[in-house]
């Protein structure tokens, strides 16, 4: 799981250092497509549940599950999400970043910033002992600490040797449920999807590209973050 969240990684740096003005997005599944065979592994995505495409590449208001296209061209200002699973070996690695295409906004800036400070500190509970909603508590707490919403409709996963595994991993406390404790050997993907308005989304005609229905911006973060004894350890970085 290790490696396989590691090569993730490297996708993502790759297709993060393609972002530019003028670029289709077809372009980042063309990327992840070739990096894929290099290595030697297999998309996760592609396949799953019927989803055409090893990226999800999701530009401005669409939250999750974008549609790469030849038609959809970055523009200056605009935000660009890419979410990448491979399996290696029969085991999965899974992970997000969102990237700005040229300058963006204030808002966008801090959208960005806030969207990978509330993983980080969600990964931080991520501890044996810990109740999973302490992961939770973390992000909501931080996210709407600042004006922001986190999306209620997606959430993380339990990842391994199935790409969605349990438990479901939320970035809110659900009310009415307790979550389980955290143990050793758990890999969790942990992904806050986050929200400049509401929270509230609307998939489109394609039944898979999941946006605001206000249209306002989104962004979402994610890794593979495996529960040890010494703490949380984050597999996919490079």
């Amino acid at each position: 799981m290790r490696e396989a969240s590691r090569i993730v990684s490297v996708i993502l740096d790759a297709l993060g250092e393609a972002v530019e003005p003028g670029v289709p997005t077809m372009h980042f599944e063309d990327i992840a497509q070739d990096m894929c065979r290099r290595f030697g592994v297999q998309p996760a995505f592609q396949g799953y549940g019927g989803f055409p495409f090893a990226l999800c590449c999701s530009v401005n208001e669409e939250i999750v599950h974008g549609f790469p296209s030849r038609e959809r061209i970055l523009r200056e200002g605009d935000v660009v999400s890419f979410d990448m699973g491979v399996i290696y070996e029969r085991f999965y690695g899974d992970s997000a970043r969102t990237y700005p295409v040229g300058t963006v906004s204030e808002q966008a800036r801090t959208l960005l910033d806030v969207t990978r400070e509330s993983l980080n500190r969600g990964i931080a509970q991520a501890m044996p002992g810990n109740n999973l909603y302490d992961v939770s508590r973390a992000v909501q707490d931080y996210v709407e600490g600042l004006g922001f919403s986190v999306v209620r409709r997606f959430v993380g996963h339990g990842i391994g040797s199935k790409l969605h595994e349990k438990p479901e991993v939320p970035n809110f406390v659900p009310s009415g449920t307790v979550g389980p404790v955290l143990k050793p050997g758990m890999v969790l993907a942990i992904e806050p999807m986050v929200c400049v308005g509401s929270y509230e989304v609307e998939i489109l005609e394609d039944k898979w590209t999941a946006v605001t229905k206000d249209r306002k911006l989104s962004a979402h973060f994610e890794h593979t973050v495996a529960v040890t004894h010494d703490g949380p350890v984050v597999l996919s970085v490079s």
